[in-house]
Formats: structure tokens, C-alpha cells, sequence
């Protein structure tokens, strides 16, 4: 994607570490900037800003292990994955979680999944 995203997200970490290599593993996503206090991750779609949370702010954020599900947010985000299947234990090992539930839609199979800080997102996998 040359030049400046058209489309993309912002997800604040505790773990900025842990998270922009959760979601640049987890997903068809590069990293294309590193900074002390933010990563960019992108694809040809979309691009995820994995920004460090103010250190005021982390301090009073508790991080669970396995985590904690942060269900009651407005918005949830939601990427295009190759396989749901191989990205369930790909999620596991990173410290998240892709769920069992699924829906189905006109061309695709959506699964709701968390990211090791219980950022709650949905992938999905096209089909036939």
C-alpha cells in the first residue's frame, strides 16, 4: 500500500511488544514502522497501528493470563485470515484465543478471537 493508508485501526497496548507481534504473526500483515511507542502493521487492505498506552494509563490496566475477554467495547475490528483452522493454534501459541462459535456468511466463515491483552476482533476465512 504506497503512501498513506486509506483505511485502518489503532489499538492501544500494555504490551506493545507482545501485541504488534501477536497480530503481525496471526495475521497477512507486515511491519513497515517501529518506533518506541508504536509499530505499523499492513496489508494491502488495511493497516493496524499497535500504539503503547500512556505509562499513567498501563499502570491501572491488569493483564490476565490466560486473558481476560473485553467484550464491552463499541467497536470490533475484524480481518481477512487464509484459514481460521491453522490460525486457532497460531493464536494459542501467541497468548490469544480464536474461538470455537461460528457464523456464516454469503462467502465466508467469521469466528470471534481475542488478543493477549482480551482485545476482542473477528476473522475471517472466504469460501466457496
Amino acid at each position: 500500500m504506497p503512501g498513506p493508508a486509506r483505511a485502518g485501526g489503532l489499538i492501544y497496548a500494555k504490551n506493545l511488544e507482545l501485541l504488534s507481534t501477536f497480530y503481525e504473526a496471526l495475521l497477512p500483515m507486515s511491519k513497515i514502522h517501529v518506533s518506541t511507542d508504536h509499530v505499523v502493521l499492513e496489508s494491502p487492505d488495511f493497516q493496524l497501528i499497535v500504539h503503547a498506552m500512556p505509562p499513567d494509563i498501563a499502570k491501572m490496566v491488569i493483564v490476565k493470563s490466560p486473558p481476560e475477554r473485553r467484550e464491552q467495547t463499541p467497536i470490533k475490528l475484524f480481518f481477512t485470515i487464509p484459514s481460521i483452522s491453522a490460525a486457532r493454534s497460531e493464536a494459542t501459541k501467541l497468548g490469544g484465543e480464536i474461538f470455537s462459535d461460528h457464523w456464516e456468511g454469503p462467502g465466508f466463515i467469521v469466528c470471534n478471537a481475542c488478543d493477549p491483552e482480551g482485545n476482542i476482533f473477528q476473522v475471517r476465512e472466504s469460501v466457496p
